[in-house]
């Protein structure tokens, strides 16, 4: 299914899902932006690839680090303005091949079964 769903991202000329995720998470904290280390947390990204990551998306102006302490190591990663409007492009897309690829497979039992479950790892 994510390769389906990478497929059609790609097709609209979008960037890889871990984008979009980043965008999300970021999007979450309401213009307070994340630590490098809480996106990596949330993400589940080892550092050396997240790193990279968030060096592509600002960039392309889709975030922005800004120095966090006073000597200039920490930095706070912010979701910029094109950064929502990809979002949202991105989530155009994505929802439709979830439904397509996911979605519209299940019935309304598949549905309530599968939140009683996840219910459970909260």
């Amino acid at each position: 299914m994510l390769e389906e769903i990478e497929s059609e991202l790609k097709a609209k000329g979008l960037p890889p899902l871990a984008w979009y995720d980043v965008l999300l998470e970021l999007r979450r904290e309401g213009g307070l932006g994340l630590r490098p280390f809480q996106l990596q947390e949330r993400m589940l990204l080892a550092q050396y690839n997240l790193s990279r990551l968030i060096g592509r998306m600002t960039r392309d102006g889709l975030v922005e680090r800004i120095p966090f302490d006073d000597d200039g190591r920490g930095q706070i990663v912010r979701v910029t303005a094109a950064g929502r409007t990809m979002q949202k492009k991105m989530w155009t897309v994505y929802k439709a091949a979830i439904w397509t690829h996911f979605a519209q497979r299940l019935t309304d039992d598949d549905v309530e079964e599968i939140s009683r479950v996840l219910s459970k790892l909260r």
